[in-house]
């Protein structure tokens, strides 16, 4: 499915790059494995090949999918905020979707973030979410359109420019 030098999005831990493929044994049977380098931490990762699929290994992004993220994260009409829900139910459920291999599931957590804090200064917990949420989509995106993690950084943060500057109408008056 993937070759050696194949860049990949690994769930939770973003973009890495097959460095080779090997077997080796793991409980008496013999696994062939890849050996994937994250590119973020520098961390190996050992994917079992006939797992790749299951544990979330996949292609980056095409072009028109990076888009379409951009896109959807620039759309606020689906936006559910927190209310009603309390900050347990929403990290358990934001740090599942982090962990998912569909990259529309981060970009879903990072643009609930972001106008969550609009409303209310964030925790901790859910700055680090936000904070992994952003590298996830600006590190993945960057290959994809070719381009770089802060440049794609700066784009997301300019959709959102009326949330971090006040309006115009909300300015005191001189």
């Amino acid at each position: 499915m993937f070759s050696v030098n194949d860049l990949v999005a690994y769930p939770a831990q973003g973009v890495g790059k097959i460095e080779k493929i090997e077997s080796q044994s793991i409980g008496g049977c013999l696994t062939e494995l890849y050996m994937v380098r994250i590119l973020s931490n520098n961390v190996m990762v050992m994917v079992p090949v006939k797992n790749a699929v299951n544990v979330g290994l996949r292609a980056l992004s095409t072009t028109k999918q990076a888009l379409e993220i951009l896109r959807y994260i620039q759309d606020r009409s689906d936006f559910t905020g927190y209310t009603g829900q309390n900050w347990n139910r929403r990290y358990r459920e934001y740090s599942e979707k982090l962990k998912s291999h569909d990259l529309h599931d981060v970009a879903y957590v990072l643009k609930e973030l972001i106008l969550i804090g609009r409303d209310k200064e964030l925790s901790f917990g859910e700055r680090r979410l936000l904070e992994q949420a952003l590298q996830l989509i600006t590190t993945e995106l960057a290959f994809t359109l070719k381009s770089t993690p802060e440049n794609i950084r700066s784009d997301i943060h300019a959709f959102f420019d009326d949330i971090l500057k006040p309006a115009a109408d909300d300015a005191p008056e001189a």
